[in-house]
């Protein structure tokens, strides 16, 4: 699986980028991922994803997931939400797809029986955080898949390029989770 996550600052054609992320096969899911905007911020770009969608016949709402503000999940009859540590469990009323962030083996352990899939970073040294190492050594990755703890409903975050996605999936991963690789300028 391949999922885009957007920068947490405004993109220039943002809504149009992500609808032909998914259209042209480059992601599966997008994360909608915007920690400092406000509720009407992040509602003005997924009413503008889902106008530009709509205008070319195409229905993605269910390919998106949503970081913060997850009533608009419901409202906008978006796919997922994603779990984090400022939201750390989903509305009481939640049947989409559910997912989480985990920064340790511990935390991949514990939650990911109870959600879709969960992230775990950083994998590599991170593109869009610049001094944010990789927290795994080669010989650790290889004993959590030997355990069972990295599977398919494990995906790799923290430096993950579409170039490194086969590398990912080789090293046990469901997949990867890109943000800054997905959001050069003049690429995506």
């Amino acid at each position: 699986m391949t999922i885009v996550i957007t920068p947490p600052h405004d993109v220039p054609d943002e809504a149009s980028r992500i609808c032909r992320l998914l259209t042209e096969g480059k992601a599966d899911i997008v994360h909608i991922r915007k920690p400092d905007w406000q509720v009407d911020q992040v509602e003005s770009l997924i009413a503008d994803i889902l106008a530009i969608c709509q205008h070319q016949g195409i229905a993605l709402q269910d390919r998106l997931t949503l970081h913060d503000w997850h009533n608009l999940a419901a409202r906008y009859s978006l796919g997922g939400i994603h779990l984090n540590a400022r939201h750390p469990l989903p509305p009481p009323d939640w049947h989409g797809r559910l997912s989480r962030s985990c920064h340790t083996m511990e935390e991949t352990i514990r939650w990911k029986q109870s959600c879709d899939y969960v992230s775990l970073s950083p994998i590599f040294d991170s593109i869009s955080k610049p001094g944010y190492k990789s927290s795994f050594t080669k010989g650790e990755i290889e004993e959590a898949l030997g355990r069972g703890i990295i599977d398919r409903k494990v995906m790799a975050l923290g430096g993950v390029t579409f170039e490194r996605l086969p590398l990912v999936r080789e090293m046990g991963f469901g997949g990867g989770m890109i943000l800054g690789d997905a959001w050069k300028m003049g690429g995506d």
